[in-house]
């Protein structure tokens, strides 16, 4: 009987031992390191309802920082509007006070609102 097990205990510890030295050489291996994708930050998140949420994140640094507003759901994130970053925007590793979407959304639909 052990003579049966015996290959797939050997295969099994083969197995759990490449895994382990993969984990640990990992920034080592070339170009494993070195993926970076943007810039993220999420900016405030509401609850739409127990699995709905319309999130605000940012996308990349300085100038061509853009907020995107969008709609998560299950199984599926949906863009619904995007914007630039207005330049008072701080652009450190905390997020923004909740208040802070919400003023530049007011602050555009006031600027909509004066143009005829």
């Amino acid at each position: 009987m052990l003579l049966n097990a015996a290959p797939a205990i050997a295969l099994l510890l083969l197995m759990v031992g490449a895994a382990w030295l993969l984990q640990r050489y990992r920034r080592h291996l070339p170009g494993v390191a070195h993926r970076t994708g943007p810039a993220l930050q999420v900016l405030g998140a509401v609850a739409l309802g127990p699995q709905q949420r319309v999130v605000t994140v940012q996308v990349g640094q300085g100038d061509q920082a853009v907020c995107l507003v969008l709609g998560v759901a299950p199984g599926s994130v949906s863009a619904l509007h995007q914007m630039p970053l207005p330049p008072e925007a701080p652009e450190s590793a905390s997020p923004t006070p909740a208040g802070g979407f919400a003023a530049r959304l007011a602050q555009l639909r006031k600027g909509s609102d004066a143009t005829p």
